[in-house]
């Protein structure tokens, strides 16, 4: 089987959002469990709109998602590729000039449907002599240049929607290239998907009828038609629609907020599918889960209350070599040890820092009157060696039958006075990694 190559394409007007991610997600892992090829393709041919900065915070993200692009192409540097196909469309005969305005074009939409028919362009360009559009030109108008459609059924299978068809017949010619000259995405689209070797497209629905238009385009170029899949939208909880415009979900905001990146991509992956949404270990995981055919069909519901808790289900399951470096980066030791102790009890992995502090120290132990002699007891009690896994245990089984104490008289001053907490991880992975000093000092009341 050939490596498939797949791209995700966004425009560089807007933070990503988790929607953005859905996409970008099944393309890339799906080239990655292929072994194939993924492409991050900027489209940015609309310059008023597109920025460096919004392309830079791309890459940022999608580096973020862990999904790095083996590709980067901006079609704003490949607008001679986009020229030479106009021009060959235009030697087909099929890109001609209009010369309507949106305002003539809304009023021939209105007509139309007073009259029972269907709003789409009535190709009234295709009936201008070349005189006439001489002395249109003459009046200060310029065209903007519609692809001709051939008004048949277009059909491909999808691989989430089964067999799909558009009637092209039912739709206005597209317009490829603006008043101004420049191309519209419809264009620059295919002829990039068919210059890169793009086996498989894999967007969002909205793009159904899209992809009706781009395949005459594609035949019209020669080009040979990849396997399309046409994937469901994520909705807010309300049925409201994301939107780069209106900031819903961005992932620079999931990633301030704290969110991890593997809940965010599992969640935007699996939520409206027939799979269970749950914590995977790394993307090679979330990628072998990835089937086309358990897409629903249905709008697909992203919760952010949902977001949150797998990202702390997450965290319970990561292996310190996932997180070794982001420990680092935070001023984080203790090792794996101190990993597995508190990762049950993180919520945000920035919450490792508060844990740290109770290794670290100084703690400022919680020590209740009643339980002072019981503690400078314990503080007796605690053993010298091996401070192994096993010191908690060998200490409780020294402290309860000299204390009298069992059951939360016996462990509830015992937590509060190490680390000063009603609650946290077992005090049987903690207690190790507090030094013997410390221990000492905190349960005689000390700050230590």
């Amino acid at each position: 089987m050939t490596p498939p190559v797949l791209r995700f394409a966004p425009s560089p007007t807007g933070l990503l959002h988790v929607g953005n991610a859905r996409t970008a997600l099944y393309n890339a892992l799906f080239a990655r469990r292929g072994g194939g090829t993924f492409i991050l393709r900027y489209d940015d041919t609309d310059t008023a709109r597109s920025t460096p900065a919004f392309a830079e915070a791309i890459a940022g993200d999608v580096a973020w998602l862990g999904i790095a692009p083996d590709r980067v192409e901006y079609q704003s540097r490949r607008l001679a590729r986009y020229d030479a196909a106009v021009e060959r469309l235009k030697a087909l005969g099929r890109l001609y000039p209009a010369y309507e305005s949106e305002q003539e074009l809304e009023a021939m939409r209105q007509s139309r449907r007073r009259r029972g028919l269907p709003p789409v362009y009535d190709r009234a360009a295709l009936k201008l002599t070349d005189a006439a559009r001489a002395a249109l030109e003459s009046d200060g108008r310029r065209p903007h240049w519609r692809f001709k459609l051939e008004g048949r059924q277009v059909v491909w299978d999808d691989m989430v929607r089964g067999r799909q068809g558009v009637d092209t017949a039912t739709l206005s010619d597209p317009v490829l290239v603006r008043e101004d000259g420049s191309y519209l995405y419809t264009l620059t689209s295919v002829v990039d998907d068919i210059e890169m070797d793009v086996t498989h497209v894999v967007r969002g629905e909205d793009h159904v009828t899209n992809t009706g238009v781009q395949i005459e385009i594609i035949a019209a170029l020669g080009g040979t038609v990849p396997t399309f899949g046409h994937h469901n939208l994520l909705t807010l909880p309300s049925g409201e629609g994301l939107s780069k415009r209106l900031g819903h979900l961005s992932l620079r905001a999931l990633r301030e907020e704290g969110e991890e990146a593997l809940a965010v991509a599992a969640l935007a992956v699996l939520t409206g599918t027939s799979l269970a949404v749950e914590p995977v270990a790394g993307l090679d995981e979330l990628a072998a889960k990835i089937d086309f055919a358990k897409i629903s069909r249905a709008p697909a519901r992203f919760d952010p209350a949902e977001l949150s808790a797998l990202t702390a289900a997450t965290l319970h399951h990561l292996p310190f070599e996932a997180v070794a470096g982001r420990l680092a980066a935070l001023g984080i030791g203790g090792g794996e040890a101190f990993w597995r102790a508190v990762r049950g009890n993180l919520a945000r992995l920035a919450d490792v820092a508060d844990w740290w502090r109770v290794v670290e120290g100084p703690v400022d132990p919680v020590v209740e009157p009643a339980d002072a002699a019981f503690l400078a007891q314990a503080a007796a009690l605690l053993p010298e060696g091996p401070w192994d896994n096993e010191v908690y245990p060998r200490w409780i089984a020294a402290v309860k039958p000299a204390s009298g104490r069992a059951g939360r008289t016996l462990f509830h001053p015992l937590r509060l006075a190490l680390t000063g907490r009603e609650s946290g991880p077992e005090m049987k992975a903690l207690l190790p990694l507090i030094s013997r000093e410390k221990a000492a000092a905190r349960l005689r009341g000390e700050r230590a």
